[in-house]
């Protein structure tokens, strides 16, 4: 599962009174890890409980707000059913999870709204992507990030094959059956006694509506489409797509005979570069700005500047939280040492308003961030 923009803007501005909680876990997708996803959400409910008690919230209250947690707790189905990574999110009659191609570090939040930085390198355009391995007999969609890959669950609205797509369009007397390639797992359709071109009008078709069905899995993410698949369906698939990241380059071959691992590993040679280039561009233009005073790394200017609506590219550093408040109308910004009720994680905050205001948000390593220090940005004024 990719989370999408819409979902994404629906946390951010989730505003009901009471306690947010953000519960993020690495996670399984099978083995002996998997017995591990309870154990550590169990541990991660038990931060929260002791998290609203230092609230001095009652009981009831506490056990009312975590009941859904709980319930996922004992539901072996859910873990069962888990990708890389998992985001959790609770308020009062609200509960939401995400299972990620992203493998988290085990974090506890309780804030007054959602925490979310950890969510922005699957939303950024930054290191998220999808991988459609397409061939005339089967579909399988992949997401993935880079150091991770899952397989995305179709739904029926997705055609799986040429033949699940055109049912009773495709029959006997105007097709025949053979394999390609020698592979006797890919099977192809062809016109009788045709070749390849004469195909195109049902390939086409089938193609348009796997398309439409893939929207609702791809949605408005904006993260690159890697196309894997013989040749000559590849340019088929991009003339019909509504999807605006396709990539021109794509995996050819056959990609039934390929693992995730495998298509992964290929994909990623091919997005890289394009991730590589975004991040290096917005660096150079931070030093460049300087000279003109629109760009910034001190942390006070760039808290300021989020909350304003003014930063165009936002650098944070990974695993780095910093707790304080912002009073946007005095324009006075207090750091502290560490979380109490009354204040939040700011780079969580910059991060947010950064986003819900149309800017970029890249969190890397901290040493990525220009100037080394936890946070950068580029300014629109």
């Amino acid at each position: 599962m990719m989370i999408s923009n819409d979902e994404l803007r629906a946390l951010a501005g989730h505003r009901e009174q009471g306690p947010h909680v953000s519960l993020f876990m690495p996670t399984a997708r099978a083995g002996a890890e998997i017995q591990q996803g309870p154990i550590r959400f169990k541990n991660l409910i038990g931060e929260v409980e002791s998290q609203l008690k230092e609230q001095e919230m009652r009981k009831p209250e506490i056990e009312a707000l975590l009941n859904p947690a709980q319930e996922r707790l004992q539901n072996d189905d859910f873990w069962q059913h888990q990708s890389d990574g998992l985001a959790f999110f609770l308020a009062r009659e609200f509960a939401q999870s995400f299972c990620l191609a992203e493998r988290f570090e085990g974090l506890a939040v309780v804030e007054h709204r959602f925490h979310l930085k950890p969510l922005f390198p699957l939303i950024s355009g930054d290191g998220a992507f999808y991988v459609l391995a397409l061939s005339q007999n089967q579909v399988r969609l992949f997401q993935g990030s880079r150091y991770h890959v899952s397989e995305v669950i179709l739904g029926d609205e997705v055609p799986r094959s040429l033949a699940d797509a055109l049912g009773h369009d495709l029959t006997e007397e105007h097709l025949q059956f053979h394999t390609g390639g020698g592979d006797v797992s890919s099977p192809i359709y062809h016109a009788q006694g045709a070749g390849k071109d004469d195909v195109k009008p049902e390939l086409r078709k089938f193609l348009s509506l796997l398309d439409e069905g893939l929207k609702k899995y791809l949605g408005h993410t904006g993260a690159p489409l890697v196309l894997a698949g013989v040749d000559y369906l590849l340019p088929i698939y991009r003339a019909v797509s509504g999807y605006p990241e396709v990539l021109e380059e794509g995996i050819t071959g056959n990609p039934e005979t390929r693992g995730a691992e495998a298509l992964h590993e290929q994909a990623w040679q091919l997005v890289a570069p394009r991730f590589n280039a975004r991040r290096s561009e917005a660096r150079e233009r931070f030093y460049a700005m300087a000279s003109q005073e629109k760009s910034s790394n001190r942390l006070t200017e760039v808290l300021l500047a989020a909350v304003d609506g003014r930063i165009e590219t936002l650098f944070l550093a990974n695993g780095v939280r910093q707790w304080g408040t912002v009073d946007a109308e005095k324009r006075v910004v207090d750091l502290h040492d560490g979380a109490h009720p009354n204040n939040e994680d700011l780079l969580d905050l910059a991060a947010v308003q950064t986003y819900l205001n149309g800017g970029t948000v890249y969190v890397v390593n901290p040493e990525e961030v220009p100037g080394g220090a936890l946070s950068a940005a580029v300014l629109r004024y």
